[in-house]
């Protein structure tokens, strides 16, 4: 009985970096996406099995490093506040995310090459 062939899978990793510290990373664009879809940097961080100081520290780096913050935070009080992207913010996550898809493609046919120098 022939060994069952694996599906081969390739994830690019892409970081951009200003200088020597990391500008624009996986783990950034993650964060970023949990905040705009919960609404909150607090239940982002508890979404990512990260500590809210973590991830706030994460959204000061990335408002420091940008011509605009990409996190527009809403005090807490009464209200419990709130968080979610900037254009922004919308812009260089979405910028992100292309690079991401682009990359995929265009490593397919690499890929193809490499699962046949693969053991299954």
């Amino acid at each position: 009985m022939p060994a069952k062939i694996q599906k081969l899978s390739i994830e690019p990793r892409i970081r951009f970096n200003c200088g020597r510290r990391i500008a624009f990373g996986p783990g950034k664009a993650d964060l970023l996406a949990q905040i705009e879809r919960t609404g909150s940097i607090s239940e982002a961080a508890k979404v990512m099995d990260m500590s809210y100081m973590r991830a706030w520290t994460i959204v000061k780096s990335l408002d420091r490093g940008y011509v605009e913050p990409l996190v527009v935070k809403i005090r807490g009080g009464n209200a419990r506040g709130g968080a979610t992207l900037s254009e922004t913010g919308r812009r260089v996550l979405g910028i992100y995310r292309e690079m991401e898809l682009s990359s995929r493609a265009s490593f397919q046919e690499n890929a193809v090459q490499l699962r046949q120098l693969l053991k299954p």
